[in-house]
């Protein structure tokens, strides 16, 4: 690599996460290199920086595109395309988390619609299919929790991160007040 030792060990980290996160070393190379990169980049720039073939940073390029995770940008009396990241890391998180949704959640919550609505033949297949049933209802419970969260602004999404397990005091706050709301409206004689 051609690159200096703090950005190229960002780059080789970013390069060995990315098979555990399901895409290929060099993608993740590459998305590293660009993410950091004062300017865009074009192939041949990615290629002579990470010491790989001109044909597999295509590749890798292609696959980012097809993630949304990288923006393709032209210059004047350049004819080769040039390639960054969105500035704003929040707006990766939220392509991220919309790309894995569209890849991974929602071919499974298809496919356990499709399930749930076979009728059983037999009972190893009914308790099967209850088991599926409870996934199926957690799975739109988050998603349902996704499509509100991924409208906040994200101001309020950084602050709703930051509260982290004091959250769960907001709840009982709320569950303290609809509980003394209860007993509030209920009548005199079955307080």
């Amino acid at each position: 690599m051609n690159l200096p030792p703090l950005v190229q060990a960002f780059v080789l980290h970013f390069g060995e996460m990315g098979s555990r996160w399901g895409i290929n070393r060099t993608v993740g190379q590459i998305y590293a290199l660009l993410y950091i990169s004062e300017s865009s980049l074009c192939a041949e720039e990615i290629a002579d920086s990470l010491g790989i073939s001109r044909s597999n940073v295509s590749m890798s390029l292609r696959e980012l595109q097809a993630w949304n995770l990288v923006i393709l940008k032209h210059k004047p009396d350049d004819r080769r395309d040039f390639f960054t990241t969105p500035d704003d890391v929040w707006q990766i998180l939220r392509t991220l988390a919309e790309e894995r949704k569209k890849r991974e959640v929602d071919p499974t919550l298809s496919v356990l619609r499709e399930i749930l609505m076979q009728q059983p033949a037999s009972d190893a297949e009914r308790h099967a299919q209850a088991r599926m049933g409870e996934m199926h209802a957690l799975i739109e419970k988050l998603t349902h929790w996704y499509d509100d969260v991924k409208q906040l602004e994200t101001d309020r999404l950084a602050a709703l991160l930051s509260l982290g397990a004091k959250v769960t005091k907001l709840l009982e706050v709320k569950d303290r007040v609809v509980s003394l709301g209860r007993n509030r409206s209920a009548p005199a004689s079955k307080r």
